[in-house]
């Protein structure tokens, strides 16, 4: 299977300058190809994993990939995509994002031991010193405004109701178009991918390399990350699905694709994991034939999960879904049991109140909002249906500081599905 062939089967496929002619010339033999990130952000967010894992895919077909961070395209903003303008950033938050998502760049691609490794650029690198003066008669003269009008990009804002576009984004597209320019010329490199959003972009580019370079080179766009519905993937109530995990823990990552609907989980198997063919299509009929076991969520999850976070990474997350299942809660961490508090109704209680002789429990169930009165509390804990820190309570006992889980947490379940919190201040 070719790299397109392989791209149009997990539907990244979407459109091409010249398909029949990349074709032949991967055919050929392997070409440099690049992909931009913008630090708009001090971390990559699901939505990059598209692009990023297609240059890995590339990679892993004998091609050479360049991630490139947009120092300087970042210190603009790209209009695609976006209804109003963007807020700059200045140069110190560029500084600390770039910082930030270059790591997270460099985790998906090979640099050493491999016979086409990879590199990670900043576009502020040549571009930074470049007078505007320059960059108006070495670039600008190549593109006309009518082409750059015509971009859905900059046509999408042309109107009284979004507030029209800044000067400053309408040139962002030269800005991209140059960067493929010099990314021929210094590592002849024939490809640019991204989403279709950013396909007037990379016409751009490929239009000015012709005209400055005589060269010919590529662009490839891939359908945006969506949901069966239309809307983006990788929101969640809380916001972005981000890739670090100080700002999304490994737990709610998982916990987000295990929640998956079915109509979209095989295409994101797809996208977002390297598993063969033959795997998602086992997994596909695993589907078909137990919707309700979510088996295939949980293989999603789990190699998502391991591809960005990692192993032990994994195995936290995994410890921390257990608990709202029953599971023992031994060996388990405060960070991991942090995790799961956001999760579940939590109320605060006085720590005078376990002193002494304590509470008793049937008290705390009905404080907790798992019982309507102390007595239907009783009567739930007579018919053994309430677990304290996930072990079967008995109604007679009183709750003390030395039950607390790390000094400051009780767990409460009802039944098998029904959790509470009580944190102890």
């Amino acid at each position: 299977m070719t790299i397109l062939d392989e791209l149009e089967w997990r539907g990244l496929y979407a459109d091409c300058t010249d398909r029949d002619a990349l074709a032949k010339r991967l055919a050929e033999g392997p070409l440099t190809l690049y992909c931009g990130f913008d630090p708009s952000a001090d971390s990559l967010h699901v939505g990059n994993l598209v692009p990023l894992f297609a240059l890995r895919r590339f990679q892993q077909h004998g091609h050479f990939p360049i991630a490139l961070a947009g120092g300087a395209t970042g210190m603009v903003g790209d209009p695609s995509g976006k209804s109003d303008e963007r807020h700059l950033l200045t140069p110190d938050q560029l500084e600390h994002n770039l910082a930030c998502i270059k790591p997270q760049l460099a985790r998906f691609l090979d640099f050493d031991g491999v016979p086409n490794p990879a590199r990670v650029v900043n576009n502020y690198d040549w571009t930074g010193a470049l007078t505007f003066l320059e960059f108006l008669r070495e670039t600008g003269k190549h593109i006309t405004v009518n082409s750059m009008v015509a971009k859905d990009s900059v046509k999408s804002r042309m109107n009284e109701r979004s507030g029209g576009i800044s000067f400053t984004e309408f040139t962002y597209m030269l800005l991209q178009g140059f960067d493929f320019c010099h990314l021929k010329k210094t590592f002849n490199c024939e490809l640019q991918v991204g989403a279709t959003d950013q396909w007037g972009n990379i016409t751009v580019g490929t239009e000015l390399t012709r005209k400055k370079l005589g060269a010919t080179v590529w662009g490839l766009v891939f359908p945006l990350l969506t949901k069966s519905d239309g809307a983006k993937y990788g929101k969640t109530a809380d916001g972005t699905l981000w890739l670090d995990p100080k700002k999304t823990s490994p737990y709610r990552f998982y916990q987000f694709f295990v929640n998956s609907d079915d109509a979209d989980v095989i295409k994101l198997l797809k996208t977002l994991t390297f598993l063969s063919q033959r795997q998602i299509t086992a997994l596909e009929a695993k589907l078909k034939a137990e919707p309700g076991a979510r088996a295939t969520q949980k293989a999603l999850a789990k190699e998502i999960t391991t591809l960005v976070h990692g192993a032990e990474a994994l195995d936290t997350a995994l410890k921390a879904s257990e608990i709202l299942f029953g599971g023992s809660l031994d060996g388990v961490t405060e960070a991991i049991f942090n995790d799961v508090v956001g999760e579940i109704p939590t109320k605060d209680l006085e720590k005078a109140k376990l002193d002494g002789k304590g509470t008793p429990i049937a008290d705390l169930v009905f404080h907790a909002g798992l019982a309507t009165s102390k007595g239907a509390a009783r009567k739930d804990l007579e018919a053994g249906g309430i677990y304290l820190n996930n072990t079967r309570a008995t109604h007679k006992r009183n709750i003390t500081a030395n039950d607390l889980l790390f000094g400051k947490y009780l767990l409460l379940r009802k039944g098998k599905k029904s959790y509470a919190v009580i944190s102890v201040r």
